[in-house]
């Protein structure tokens, strides 16, 4: 890895990872209950994005240092899979099984559509 390549990873990071946090937030202050909206929507959105970024290297012949500074760095951090599995482990503990059952599969499934709805989006333009 370049010292560019490096430098651009990290500054996207460092944008990604305030950006979770700030919808996080924001979704999760505006509604109650077991269920974790707000990292939901930050992981699915996630995927959209990097369903669309590597949508335009495969079809669009999108740079692989932007590539690079946009999928792993912004949407590495910005995305959250140690936190997915955190309150998944917690609503098990709660006795919340079925919202843990839930937020498994609609991540699961909703994420790998928005990741299928980027590429397609990638591929249409």
């Amino acid at each position: 890895m370049t010292a560019t390549a490096l430098a651009g990873v990290s500054v996207a990071g460092a944008v990604g990872a305030p950006a979770r946090y700030i919808v996080e937030r924001a979704i999760t202050r505006r509604r109650a209950g077991a269920f974790p909206l707000g990292t939901f929507v930050v992981n699915v959105s996630g995927s959209l994005v990097l369903g669309l970024i590597a949508g335009a290297a495969l079809y669009h012949g999108f740079a692989g240092a932007p590539r690079a500074w946009l999928g792993t760095g912004f949407c590495g951090a910005y995305t959250t899979f140690s936190t997915f599995g955190l309150e998944t482990v917690a609503l098990e503990e709660r006795g919340e099984r079925r919202v843990a059952s839930t937020y498994v599969l609609l991540s699961t499934i909703v994420g790998c559509a928005a990741a299928a709805l980027g590429l397609a989006v990638a591929a249409a333009v």
